[in-house]
């Protein structure tokens, strides 16, 4: 049995998934991604002394906003009434580098993981364009939905 793409019709037409005959669940989705900078960058924006201002407590906002705004983004994601939206960023204890945790929910018909991985996404560029004066070098990785819960597919828990 060979896996058929949702978002493509028998014709290979690319289509929007029609969620209408799907049931309202509430539905949460986690991810998280990681900014490594130099040293120097790193203390700057940690002790919110970068060169555009706080671009921790920017970046999270942006983030959020990012939430709101990802079917405008993703072309075929379905317009979504978030009902929540965070986004956290902690410095590393190992690394000069900053872990970013997205938390979106809804309830709905269909799920928010595009959501938390844009808002992950969004949150790490902002830091980046917040301190690329003092470090271009900066490399955004390990963008990864952790989990999600709710909907006909089920639950899911990142095991790694």
């Amino acid at each position: 049995m060979s896996a058929k793409l949702t978002h493509q019709d028998d014709d290979g037409r690319i289509r929007m998934v029609d969620v209408g005959g799907k049931d309202e669940t509430t539905r949460r989705a986690v991810a998280t991604g990681r900014i490594t900078m130099s040293q120097t960058a790193f203390e700057a924006i940690r002790d919110g002394q970068g060169p555009k201002g706080d671009a921790l407590k920017t970046a999270e906002l942006a983030g959020i906003m990012a939430a709101k705004k990802t079917s405008d983004l993703i072309p075929l994601c379905h317009p979504l009434p978030i009902t929540q939206a965070k986004v956290s960023i902690q410095a590393s204890d190992d690394a000069p580098q900053f872990i970013i945790r997205a938390e979106v929910s809804t309830r709905g018909r269909t799920g928010v993981e595009m959501e938390a991985l844009t808002a992950v996404s969004v949150t790490a560029l902002t830091i980046y364009d917040m301190a690329k004066a003092l470090d271009k070098s900066m490399r955004i990785s390990d963008i990864v939905l952790d989990e999600k819960t709710g909907g006909k597919s089920g639950d899911y828990q990142r095991n790694d």
